[in-house]
């Protein structure tokens, strides 16, 4: 008796787990507007009235694939390890590599377009954990290193944005329209550091003294 609640528990997470694949990749393809409880059951092989059960509304459920697609407090914890050492190539290269990466999961960047060309309440909720927590990251860091004297001054969300929209327009390209990738994802990534950080750095004899921040 004492082995039966454990069974249940475990039986109740894999079907909530199956309706969220399952509704994730309806919603993908269909978009919010366009996809029924009907159908996420049907994917996910259980009854309409199971899905209810678990989700009592198609919000509750995307909120869920939200919750579980978004995972990405230790690659900003990584990040701001490398940010706090002045490694500007590290840095960059984490948050492009984290986009740019084999056998990334496109779901979530078709969810994305999807909630907001529907002009879905969730769409805020998806940039802003999604892309908003990365340029907000970006640019500070940008900002740090235009004061220490390493980078050009710039605007630094400007800059951060024009970093992220390169990765993201890269990602279009490939998992949206289908264009073939003719170089590694690693190249890739590391094609696009050094082209975005060559633009940054100041040339050596206009750079500030070390240490030296402008006041």
């Amino acid at each position: 008796m004492t082995q039966t609640p454990r069974t249940v528990r475990a039986s109740s997470k894999e079907r909530q787990a199956g309706l969220i694949a399952a509704a994730a990749s309806l919603f993908a393809a269909k978009g919010f507007n366009g996809t029924t409880t009907k159908e996420i059951a049907k994917a996910a092989g259980v009854s309409e009235a199971l899905v209810f059960k678990y989700f009592p509304t198609k919000r509750t459920l995307y909120a869920a694939i939200l919750a579980e697609k978004v995972i990405i407090n230790e690659l900003l914890e990584a990040v701001e390890e490398a940010a706090g050492k002045h490694d500007d190539h590290r840095v960059f290269t984490m948050i492009a590599s984290y986009r740019i990466r084999p056998g990334v999961d496109s779901t979530f960047l078709r969810l994305l377009l999807f909630s907001a060309l529907e002009g879905h309440e969730l769409s805020e909720m998806f940039f802003g954990r999604h892309h908003k927590v990365f340029y907000d990251h970006l640019a500070a860091y940008i900002r740090t290193r235009i004061e220490d004297g390493a980078f050009r001054p710039v605007d630094p969300l400007l800059a951060a944005r024009a970093f992220i929209g390169m990765v993201v327009h890269h990602r279009l390209l490939h998992e949206i329209f289908g264009v073939p990738m003719h170089q590694s994802h690693e190249a890739t990534v590391a094609n696009y550091v050094d082209l975005f950080l060559t633009g940054l750095i100041k040339e050596p004899s206009s750079r500030k003294t070390p240490g030296r921040r402008s006041r």
